[in-house]
């Protein structure tokens, strides 16, 4: 499609329908631990891609919300989609409404998942609505998880299947700063659990095996494995033990964050939590979890996106730059398969996860169609 000027002026038309529906969106609160909460979330989002002609499919879920799948375009062809990939569950626990409340400020919408990413649905469902007033016509994927801010344990065999069928994945998780994210890092998490002895620490010290000493000892360890030449950074994050002061603690936990850059580096850093033993004979140690979501490598795929983006982001009256994050998101899974995927094509803001989220407003059309040239394009 080459009148990038009827483009913006046929996403601007949607710029009403896209605030509506965002603001729906924003006001049913969908935290990933509730079942219920987030299924209404896919019922509006299906119900808005229905008026869209989506083909809607649901994958039920037991113990989360149900995954959506919606189809849009030619049903039959010999064009692969363009998998767009998102979720419509938020960090934040029923009742957020109360204490942030959907409001517009100094050219600002406010709420809870406002950012992270009920925008970036609400704009790839305007996008496609853009495009159907054109006539342009191309098979695209709609791919909506229930999971995501949890670690997708439920979706991932979904977008994965799904993002090998695809020509490529736009990510809706939203902007860096301006930038588009053409990298990610791998996400871990490891749990470190020492059982000692317990004793009367004023009584009886010398039976005593402290797991907290056990432990802190590790952690010194465990410090060691970040090395930032490699882009690995390992943090432990939790950390609890013992019952009371006077009392060696038998018990203590860690719970420890791990970012990598490169794929390879995930069987090096499982090697290293594996190959950890306690120093004080009377104490155990078992070692839980791994490597959850692989790196998002810049590769030739992401980068000929990108150009593509960046070009067509140009022709609207926008620089488009790159970026790579410290943060994972479905992405990570799409680029691990080696599908061409393009993520932080959502809203521009600030604040996910915080209670300051919010989005700018100016750059929703835009974007938007972005987004739309993006999928006319591809």
């Amino acid at each position: 499609m080459s009148d990038r000027s009827a483009l913006l002026e046929a996403v601007n038309s949607q710029s009403k329908w896209l605030a509506t529906a965002l603001r729906d969106l924003v006001l049913v609160e969908s935290p990933s631990d509730n079942k219920p909460a987030v299924d209404e979330a896919v019922r509006l989002v299906a119900s808005l891609a229905k008026s869209i002609s989506g083909r809607v499919k649901l994958h039920h879920q037991k113990h989360f919300g149900d995954v959506l799948e919606v189809r849009f375009g030619p049903a039959r062809g010999g064009r692969k989609p363009i998998l767009l990939l998102g979720h419509l569950d938020t960090v934040w626990p029923l009742g957020t409404l109360g204490t942030m409340p959907w409001r517009k400020r100094d050219g600002r919408l406010y709420g809870p998942g406002v950012l992270d990413m009920k925008s970036g649905v609400a704009m790839a469902l305007a996008a496609v609505r853009a495009l159907t007033q054109l006539g342009v016509g191309r098979p695209i994927t709609l791919l909506l998880n229930p999971d995501e801010e949890v670690g997708s344990p439920v979706s991932r065999p979904i977008t994965e299947r799904l993002a090998l069928a695809s020509a490529a994945v736009l990510v809706l998780e939203p902007a860096q700063d301006l930038a588009c994210k053409t990298a990610r890092k791998g996400v871990g998490g490891y749990r470190i659990d020492v059982t000692g002895v317990a004793s009367h620490s004023g009584v009886d010290f010398a039976s005593g095996h402290s797991a907290i000493l056990e432990l802190a000892r590790l952690l010194q360890t465990v410090a060691s494995f970040t090395k930032p030449s490699v882009g690995r950074t390992v943090n432990p994050g939790v950390i609890s033990g013992g019952t009371r002061s006077n009392v060696i603690a038998q018990h203590a936990f860690a719970e420890v964050d791990v970012r990598i850059s490169r794929a390879s580096d995930a069987a090096r850093v499982d090697r290293l939590f594996r190959s950890l033993r306690c120093s004080d004979p009377g104490c155990k140690l078992d070692i839980t979890g791994g490597i959850n979501r692989p790196p998002m490598e810049r590769k030739p795929g992401t980068v000929a996106l990108y150009k593509q983006a960046r070009r067509l982001a140009a022709e609207l009256g926008f620089q488009l730059d790159e970026a790579a994050s410290g943060g994972g998101s479905d992405g990570n899974f799409t680029a691990a398969l080696g599908v061409p995927t393009l993520d932080g094509l959502g809203a521009v803001g600030e604040g996910a996860h915080a209670a300051h989220e919010s989005i700018l407003i100016h750059h929703l059309v835009p974007r938007t169609a972005l987004l739309a040239a993006l999928l006319a394009n591809l």
